[in-house]
């Protein structure tokens, strides 16, 4: 399979937009749906692997398949690891690998080698709808990985690379390459290019209200008072 280069991708490489560092996973998701966008937050099972990351990206994705040749003649291949490498040496600075699986749980899918090279990339996270392995050593990287846990399985000779910077279906959830991609331990919410500025302006004008509400309610008026004078809760 021949992996998309940065010279055909389908997604020109955007700067991230204007999102308020307040602006939550919940605040993001309720301004999609005032924009009656749905659907776009990811299984609740993929999971930061450490609590506190918060991953703020564009999508860059990849998705596999299973293998349907014998295991020995995948492991005969002198260079099985080569579509993903060719995939990773496209990463951007600001970007979230989503790695697609069909929610395949039979093997792990990124590492400490993966996350180490994302990460000198630029690149700011790892979405999978899978397992991912090596939890202690990606911890002390930093790199914020989310996906459903951890096992040691490698990927080579059970599943293979399908297509890489397409549109794929992770977690639920349809993203193309180049969508904003805000996870943190509350979940993951996905933004399609087309509403991204309209849901953003809602998520930062949200986030403003609710930190007023917040101090209205912490004085003592009650959530139905400031419901009425904000209509945000």
């Amino acid at each position: 399979m021949a992996i998309t280069d940065d010279r055909q991708d389908p997604a020109p490489h955007r700067g991230l937009p204007p999102l308020d560092e307040r602006v939550t996973a919940a605040q993001l998701s309720d301004s999609l749906d005032s924009l009656q966008v749905r659907g776009q937050v990811l299984d609740g099972r993929v999971r930061p692997l450490r609590k506190g990351f918060r991953v703020v990206g564009r999508a860059r994705t990849i998705r596999f398949e299973p293998v349907t040749r014998p295991a020995e003649e995948v492991y005969a291949e002198p260079d099985p690891y080569r579509p993903f490498i060719d995939f990773m040496a496209g990463v951007r600075r600001d970007e979230v690998v989503v790695v697609a699986t069909g929610g395949d749980e039979r093997t792990a899918y990124w590492g400490e080698l993966f996350s180490a090279a994302a990460l000198g990339q630029g690149a700011v996270g790892v979405v999978c709808d899978s397992y991912t392995r090596d939890r202690g050593k990606v911890e002390a990287l930093g790199f914020p990985v989310f996906s459903l846990g951890t096992r040691p399985l490698d990927y080579r000779g059970r599943m293979r690379i399908a297509a890489a910077q397409q549109p794929v279906v992770c977690a639920g959830v349809r993203i193309a390459p180049g969508d904003l991609v805000v996870a943190e331990d509350d979940g993951i919410v996905v933004v399609p290019a087309g509403v991204e500025a309209a849901a953003v302006e809602r998520a930062n004008q949200r986030a403003a209200t609710e930190s007023t509400v917040l101090e209205e309610l912490l004085s003592g008026r009650t959530i139905g008072e400031v419901w009425d004078d904000h209509g945000v809760l």
